[in-house]
């Protein structure tokens, strides 16, 4: 796909993560968006995955391990072709496959359930040592948030992964600066990031995790590395593509309403009308 395409396709996963916050009344903008780009590129370039297939033992693999940003997974799958982009509506509602975090019992194209924060880059990790175990060729994906590896298992894995030398894991964290109680480095800073990475024998590549020709260049450069895990720390924008929610912490785990909500889609769409006259 062009660059322009990827960026169309970006802005349709951030309307879908809305529309289903909207819906729900309830969920989580702030990370959701800032990491669109990513959640496009993953699914759109980077991963063997098959929607027609969607249990293919021989699929990359992908943990969402900050699980409360499922929105944003949900609508990149949707985009994809695992369900009806319509789905959306049915966030975190009664009997829809849709939960509030990601449950791979119920939705097509989740392969971990995750929620509880710094657990989902220990089953991540031991998808990757499964892989080298049955010498299977696949790559295995997991995206943590800048918060989240304030969790002690997050580098526990960490360690592992490193002494392992398990160089089919890939660690996405998404490094918008915020969580629920304002600025990562106030909260409890787990700055510097790459330096504790590298420490635990990782390659560290950082980026601007918005900026889709910096993204392909750190994926391709984690594919050639051989020996070690990678980690990509993705500089992003909390709230990203939302001019009232960028960068504001109190979007964090609250939904738009009706006002907000339309505000919100009509920037999206003059973005979106934007691209397609390039």
């Amino acid at each position: 796909m062009t660059k322009t395409e990827l960026e169309k396709l970006a802005v349709e996963v951030r309307k879908g993560v809305l529309t289903g916050i909207h819906s729900a009344k309830s969920g989580h903008p702030g990370g959701s968006l800032s990491a669109a780009e990513l959640f496009t590129y993953l699914y759109f370039e980077e991963m063997h995955v098959d929607p027609a297939n969607p249990k293919d033992e021989d699929r990359d693999r992908f943990v969402l391990s900050k699980g409360h940003v499922a929105p944003a997974l949900y609508a990149a799958l949707a985009l994809k072709g695992y369900f009806s982009v319509d789905e959306m509506k049915n966030l975190r509602q009664i009997g829809s496959f849709l939960q509030g975090h990601p449950d791979m019992k119920h939705t097509p194209g989740v392969d971990m359930s995750s929620g509880s924060l710094g657990q989902g880059f220990s089953a991540a990790v031991g998808m990757a040592l499964a892989a080298k175990l049955d010498g299977k060729g696949y790559r295995v994906y997991a995206m943590a948030g800048d918060g989240e590896i304030q969790e002690g298992q997050i580098w526990e894995a960490a360690m592992f992964a490193g002494h392992r030398k398990l160089d089919n894991l890939l660690l996405i964290v998404d490094n918008n600066g915020l969580q629920i109680d304002g600025d990562i480095a106030e909260v409890c800073s787990p700055y510097p990031i790459g330096e504790k990475l590298t420490a635990f024998h990782f390659h560290v590549i950082t980026i601007d995790g918005n900026d889709f020709d910096e993204i392909a260049a750190a994926f391709r450069e984690a594919r050639e590395t051989k020996g070690r895990p990678t980690a990509i720390i993705a500089k992003t924008v909390k709230g990203k593509g939302v001019s009232y929610m960028e960068h504001q912490a109190g979007w964090h785990g609250k939904a738009p309403d009706d006002e907000q909500y339309a505000i919100a889609m009509e920037e999206l769409g003059k973005a979106g009308e934007a691209l397609c006259q390039r």
